[in-house]
């Protein structure tokens, strides 16, 4: 009888008459709510245009009509601000929620897993594919394992349940072969019942749009194990997908840009050595920008840092990936052979919160992801002379944590990322460049990465330089 009342509530909340497969997943919801053991654990696995986000958007709007408690998770920022969007709740990054900094004086960076204190509250996260569990060494946030770390904190609270929601045809996290979080025999290892529902059917109001039409295609071949050819692009008869040769970018980034605004056009690139260059071209041909650094540039934070945010509340640390941008450039300096920046940042999905600090500008440039191991060892032992005089190595070292150059923030320039980097974001306007390919690169990564940079776009998606045989 409350099943029935749940799943009507639901109903009316959702924004469309629910296809067959949308009534059987507002059913296991209600059902999974409603269960008497609380050790279950919800997977809602939805490829692009499936409706996954309005089903989520319901049950939201449905727990708060009935002052039911939940928790929005996304593993950034960017992917907070979306889910905060479409749901019309706050949402929060799984950071933020499931770990506290320890307290030990000077030792910045250690973050263990906090004390649940909800009780009887549904924490829903959004864009699981994204969650790692590698177990890094080094890593400054409790186990190391960010799904085993989210599943103690949740199921610690009394009544508290998780609901993981995310699409596995997206890239898994660095490093990983699949998105641990999306697996039922991940979940079950640690004693949690799962009831798992899986969307496939693209939802009537999305089959216009070309550019689903083609992530479809990519899915389904990379189910198929059929990644062996280019695949082939639709583009006739579809108006949100373009092919854009290279001498019409210029114009046509200059026109997202003025019409929509930096912050909803990216270029989405294979390698950082390529996003270097389309970002020093974008600068100097668009936005006409002479100096290294200047207001109004936009930034992505290269590498986790947990220095500048020790006294904010609003950001515990600022987490590789995060979008800022720069306010006011104080002065650039040259000091221990690398050049910095004292500047006020600007973070728009944090309320566009503000905070100054100190930037290290050689990674702007390099090809790497961030400062490599032999420049960040250098930078350490050159900063590391200036407190020789101490002699207590314990000592030293805690001047080095507090030491503002040592600690400063890297960061690349963000008008063109590679699609880890743009993974959880959404932009009206995508510019993919696939590069060059060979027949090496056709593998299921790389289909995975072709499906995922598509999906960022949530207007028009433009293929730059893509060659005549690849669309149809």
């Amino acid at each position: 009888m409350i099943n029935n009342y749940l799943e009507r509530q639901i109903k009316e909340n959702f924004p469309y008459q629910p296809t067959p497969e949308q009534e059987i997943a507002i059913k296991s919801l209600s059902d999974f709510l409603l269960a008497p053991r609380s050790e279950t654990v919800f997977l809602l696995r939805g490829y692009a245009g499936t409706g996954k986000t309005s089903l989520v958007g319901a049950l939201v709007r449905t727990l708060d009509k009935l002052q039911q408690k939940s928790v929005l998770l996304a593993p950034t920022g960017r992917a907070a601000k979306v889910f905060s969007a479409y749901a019309g709740h706050p949402a929060f990054t799984i950071h933020k929620k499931i770990y506290r900094q320890q307290s030990f004086s000077n030792e910045t960076g250690n973050f263990s897993v906090n004390d649940n204190l909800t009780t009887h509250t549904l924490y829903i996260v959004d864009e699981s594919s994204m969650i790692a569990n590698d177990g890094l060494s080094g890593s400054a946030f409790g186990t190391g394992r960010l799904l085993d770390d989210l599943v103690q904190f949740v199921y610690s609270g009394m009544g508290c349940r998780l609901l993981l929601m995310g699409d596995t045809a997206q890239l898994p996290p660095v490093g990983e072969e699949q998105s641990p979080a999306l697996f039922a025999d991940a979940l079950k290892g640690y004693g949690l019942e799962v009831q798992e529902v899986d969307l496939t059917q693209v939802v009537r109001q999305e089959q216009q749009s070309g550019i689903l039409w083609n992530a479809t295609r990519l899915r389904q071949l990379i189910a198929e194990d059929a990644c062996e050819a280019l695949p082939k692009i639709k583009v006739a008869g579809f108006a949100d997908i373009k092919v854009l040769p290279g001498d019409e970018l210029i114009d046509a980034l200059e026109t997202c840009y003025d019409r929509d605004g930096l912050d909803e056009t990216i270029v989405i690139c294979r390698s950082n050595k390529r996003a270097n260059i389309y970002n020093n071209g974008i600068r100097s041909r668009i936005l006409w920008r002479e100096d290294e650094l200047n207001t109004g540039d936009l930034l992505m934070v290269a590498k986790n840092n947990y220095y500048w945010t020790e006294k904010q509340k609003e950001m515990d640390f600022i987490a590789n990936g995060e979008t800022a941008v720069v306010r006011r450039v104080r002065r650039t300096r040259e000091l221990y052979g690398f050049r910095f920046a004292d500047v006020t940042l600007e973070f728009p999905d944090y309320d566009n919160f503000e905070l100054e600090a100190n930037l290290l500008l050689d990674t702007l440039h390099s090809d790497a992801p961030a400062l490599p191991k032999a420049d960040n060892d250098r930078l350490f032992y050159t900063v590391l002379e200036d407190y020789a005089d101490i002699t207590v190595k314990r000592e030293r070292m805690k001047k080095m944590k507090a030491d503002p150059y040592y600690n400063a923030l890297q960061v690349k320039y963000a008008y063109a990322v590679t699609c880890h980097k743009a993974q959880g974001g959404q932009w009206k306007n995508v510019f993919l460049d696939q590069g060059y390919m060979t027949d090496e690169y056709l593998t299921p990564d790389y289909f995975r990465w072709l499906y995922t940079a598509f999906t960022r776009a949530t207007g028009t998606l433009y293929l730059v330089n893509y060659p005549k045989e690849q669309i149809c």
